[in-house]
């Protein structure tokens, strides 16, 4: 009788599964909710284009081909920001977004038929006069996702091993000095740039099987390396 309740409940229990696995993306009908200041942008992370991410209808790992804003995670689990554990409760709930009041673990074809659509970007809720604009355009042109990609899956086949590890350092450094500069001149608080740039290069490099180190000879400088 207990798994029979179990799989036919039709409420939430709070057991918190659907907060623990990460931060809904965001679509313009949540738009309002930053503008209110319910959630800001220090709370955001953007999924960049040509990224590597999780789809959530297919359950699988794959090549993003548009750009998508979600809320950033917390701990090694990668939880909701907003997910309190203790309480087990979400701190926004009055205000959360859509794909949060669409989703229900018992049928999730309401949450299925919003993935992927209406979704924002940067752009939609950054003023289009912002200086930081150019920073991200430059910040695109120079690192794109795409290319990172390319050179992570040669590198782990083998292929042209010092070439692409060359070229994989020099957007590593790359990055690290578009998003340093943004720090320096713009005044880029550090708890905006997940949503800023995305994830930094050296973070992402470490998730596909490389790492990377200081280099002795030019501070600041990472190197990539195999594991």
């Amino acid at each position: 009788m207990k798994n029979q309740y179990k799989n036919h409940r039709t409420f939430c229990i709070r057991c918190g599964t659907c907060c623990i696995k990460g931060g809904p993306v965001l679509h313009h009908e949540d738009k309002k909710i930053l503008l209110e200041g319910h959630a800001g942008h220090q709370h955001l992370v953007t999924i960049r284009k040509g990224e590597m991410a999780l789809n959530p209808a297919s359950n699988k790992l794959e090549l993003i081909k548009r750009e998508l804003v979600k809320v950033i995670g917390k701990g090694k689990e990668w939880s909701c920001y907003f997910y309190n554990e203790k309480k087990a409760s979400c701190e926004i709930y009055d205000h959360r977004f859509i794909e949060c009041r669409l989703l229900k673990c018992w049928d999730t074809s309401e949450l299925k038929a919003v993935v992927g659509k209406n979704t924002i970007i940067r752009a939609d809720i950054i003023n289009s006069s912002d200086p930081i604009m150019t920073v991200i355009e430059t910040h695109e042109k120079e690192c794109p996702c795409y290319e990172l990609e390319r050179l992570i899956s040669e590198i782990s086949r083998g292929k042209y091993k010092s070439r692409n590890l060359e070229r994989l350092t020099e957007m590593v450094r790359k990055d690290i000095s578009i998003r340093s500069y943004a720090r320096s001149e713009l005044g880029l608080k550090e708890e905006f740039e997940p949503f800023i740039f995305g994830r930094p290069f050296f973070e992402i490099i470490t998730t596909r099987g490389l790492t990377s180190r200081i280099s002795d000879d030019s501070p600041g400088k990472r190197v990539p390396e195999k594991r």
